[in-house]
């Protein structure tokens, strides 16, 4: 049993060591610990829920496989959501993309129902536009405005030199703009 006064990443680290040796508990528990952000980063870049869960699925597949060769030189979660974008980008390369419509989230309620549909009109306009990004460009937004990863992180997780990812973070605000521009009433 872990210390109670051991911190999150000498616990994680803890967690990495024991499941690199085989104890497939410990890796259950990296897995419980870090499912919804890799299930939450696939599905902001296919777009489907169950998609993003078999996805995810396969990510945490790969991870178990790979990871005997996992150095703890960046952060775990970065190298899960390294693996888990590019089985989101092979899926991508493979399937059209699908819209779930069951899955979409309902308004919340506002100050009239015309008020609700327009917001989710919007967001929906705003998935749409997010999804229709080239997979790279997409996959650096994401992590940069969903998952909320510092450029260097995002660089760690892709495997790309930083002025790849302010590049593509760059195109991809662009053509957000633009596409998002000619859709609002001005």
């Amino acid at each position: 049993m872990l210390s109670p006064t051991a911190t999150i990443e000498e616990t994680e680290l803890d967690l990495i060591t024991q499941a690199q040796q085989g104890d497939r508990q410990a890796f259950g528990e990296l897995v419980r610990h870090h499912r919804e952000g890799v299930v939450t980063v696939v599905y902001r870049l296919c777009g489907d829920a169950n998609m993003a869960e078999d996805a995810a699925q396969e990510a945490f597949i790969r991870a178990w496989q790979h990871l005997p060769g996992y150095q703890p030189r960046s952060p775990f979660r970065n190298w899960l959501y390294r693996i888990a974008t590019n089985v989101a980008l092979d899926v991508l390369r493979g399937e059209k993309q699908t819209v779930d419509v069951d899955a979409l989230p309902l308004a919340a309620s506002g100050p009239s129902p015309e008020a609700a549909v327009e917001n989710m009109e919007r967001a929906e306009y705003v998935r749409q536009t997010v999804l229709a990004l080239p997979p790279a460009s997409r996959a650096v937004l994401v992590l940069r405005e969903y998952e909320e990863l510092s450029y260097q992180e995002i660089a760690d997780t892709l495997d790309i030199p930083i002025g790849t990812v302010m590049s593509r973070l760059s195109y991809a605000r662009k053509l957000m703009l633009e596409a998002l521009a000619s859709h609002v009433e001005v």
